[in-house]
């Protein structure tokens, strides 16, 4: 952990790597779920029960004409694959400590589409939700604790990213045309 900021302690850092592990397996289990279980391959599986359709088609908040436009069978093959495929990308990522900044980036953005899609203002409870919710959500909370990791750089701290950018240090005053 030699990469990190001074001014974090070991406990700081290991608490940021352990949010960054859970983030990241939150968004990879997601995706490797929806990928093993895709609508389009599932006979005699309602359309909507693995596909964003279900999810495009209630989506009730100030967004709600925009996403339920998605919902066009033409596309769902395609929204299907995609947020699937960045969930497993984000949550990969995020979990290894590489490119942990991409990872943090597609996950933020995915997060946001979702509070976007469903905006809590009404203050009541919603279905299928495990809650009562009034403009904060879990999607909200999630996408400031990505953020967090963003911050922090926390592929510095532990992962992939710290060998990667260890691995392309110099000693200082070390001949460009040596090799190690």
């Amino acid at each position: 952990m030699t990469d990190a900021p001074r001014f974090l302690s070991s406990t700081q850092q290991a608490t940021l790597i352990i949010l960054r592990t859970l983030i990241g397996w939150h968004f990879l289990y997601e995706g490797y779920f929806k990928l093993l279980h895709p609508a389009w391959s599932r006979a005699g599986v309602p359309l909507d029960r693995f596909s964003a359709a279900g999810y495009l088609n209630n989506v009730s908040g100030p967004f709600a004409s925009l996403f339920h436009a998605l919902a066009r069978p033409a596309w769902l093959p395609w929204i299907d694959a995609v947020v699937a495929g960045a969930l497993v990308v984000a949550g990969l990522c995020l979990i290894l400590g590489l490119f942990t900044r991409l990872g943090c980036a597609i996950a933020f953005g995915l997060l946001s589409i979702f509070y976007l899609s469903a905006i809590p203002v009404d203050g009541l409870p919603q279905p299928r939700a495990e809650g009562t919710y009034l403009l904060v959500n879990k999607n909200l909370i999630e996408a400031a604790a990505v953020a967090v990791v963003w911050a922090f750089n926390t592929g510095r701290i532990a992962g992939l990213d710290q060998l990667l950018s260890r691995r392309g240090r110099r000693p200082a005053g070390a001949d460009p045309g040596e090799t190690a």
